[in-house]
């Protein structure tokens, strides 16, 4: 661990040479190349490096990542607690009390070689076996801070003061598999990004270019939307992850009534899983944040890998079906972080997820 020096990689760049941590988000308003780790939970990492330069993700270099065993997953809500937990939401949803709310649980294995973890190692392996277009790492041992994401979604994009958001809701193996609940879903929470965006644009500039457009990712589908709007001159960083954090895909809807339950009904914090991952070029006035979702991170203290997995719950979801979501945009992942896909075992990993 002590070897692995400082570095991020976005998008076909990689950023070295470490020049600040803060906790602050009005730096991302200051200069500079800056990787951003926000955790679902609140706390907000940002660090500025001073060397970014291209370089595509490196091949991955045999035994450089040394995963846990296939088996060795557990849950922090077991498929009866899970399904229980969507019952409980479809509860709180007749009350009327919230009209969706994403029930997600962590993942969590040992690994073998804590002290020899890499999770840019670990990035080599999911780009090549789950590509993904906000796939990236952050690498900041000394600050709490070790995350391999193969995300799919967008949370915030910022061009000048051009900012957009690409919330997913609705998953399934094929296009066929998608369910009038899960357009119904995507709208709900379109509705509440742009409401979230709302706050922070100039009146009138928010709009919908794409909804529930059908996107192939390796393995599944998802219903992707578009939300754009122009940000109010008046409006910095510190406004604009206050109007929309924590995204709204990942929440539910309204937002603070399904806080409310996912903190009563979840068991393990989230920390980067369904937080913000990504970049800001302070002097570009560009930045791309994704969705922690599809994204492990190293607990160093516990030496232990995690992973989140979840899904959008509404009147019309069915508690099996719930949980077979969150098996499916586990197990490919497991597996690979596991090094059990190439292998086969792809099945057999994303079951142990069921313990």
């Amino acid at each position: 661990m002590h070897d692995l020096a400082p570095l991020a990689r976005f998008g076909g760049l990689v950023a070295t040479d470490l020049r600040d941590v803060t906790h602050d988000p009005e730096a991302l308003d200051s200069a500079g190349f800056w990787a951003v780790c926000a955790d679902f939970e609140g706390r907000l990492t940002c660090a500025r490096f001073g060397d970014v330069r291209p370089d595509p993700v490196p091949l991955p270099v045999p035994g450089a990542w040394r995963g846990p065993a296939a088996g060795a997953w557990t849950s922090s809500l077991d498929r009866a607690a899970y399904t229980a937990g969507v019952r409980r939401v479809r509860e709180h949803i007749a009350r009327g009390e919230v009209y969706q709310a994403n029930l997600c649980r962590v993942l969590t294995a040992p690994l073998p070689d804590p002290a020899g973890a890499d999770v840019d190692a670990l990035t080599a392996l999911l780009a090549r076996g789950n590509p993904a277009p906000y796939a990236g790492t952050i690498r900041l041992p000394a600050h709490g801070v070790e995350i391999a994401t193969a995300s799919p979604e967008l949370y915030l994009r910022r061009d000048g003061a051009l900012i957009s958001s690409g919330p997913i809701k609705g998953t399934g193996r094929t296009a066929a598999d998608l369910l009038p609940k899960d357009h119904a879903e995507n709208v709900m929470i379109v509705d509440l990004v742009r409401n979230d965006l709302g706050r922070v644009s100039e009146t009138g500039t928010v709009a919908v270019p794409e909804l529930c457009a059908v996107e192939e990712h390796p393995g599944l589908v998802h219903l992707v939307s578009t939300v754009t709007g122009l940000l109010r001159e008046d409006a910095g960083w510190p406004e604009l992850l206050a109007a929309t954090f924590p995204p709204g895909s990942v929440t539910g809807a309204p937002k603070s009534s399904a806080l409310r339950i996912i903190e009563a009904l979840e068991t393990a914090p989230r920390g980067p899983y369904c937080g913000g991952i990504g970049w800001v070029d302070a002097d570009a006035g560009t930045a791309e944040l994704a969705v922690g979702i599809r994204t492990f991170w190293i607990d160093r203290p516990e030496g232990v890998l995690r992973f989140g997995t979840g899904a959008g719950i509404t009147w019309g979801s069915d508690p099996e079906r719930e949980w077979e979501e969150t098996e499916l945009k586990a197990s490919r992942l497991v597996a690979i972080a596991s090094g059990a896909y190439e292998s086969g075992a792809c099945e057999a990993s994303g079951k142990a997820t069921s313990r």
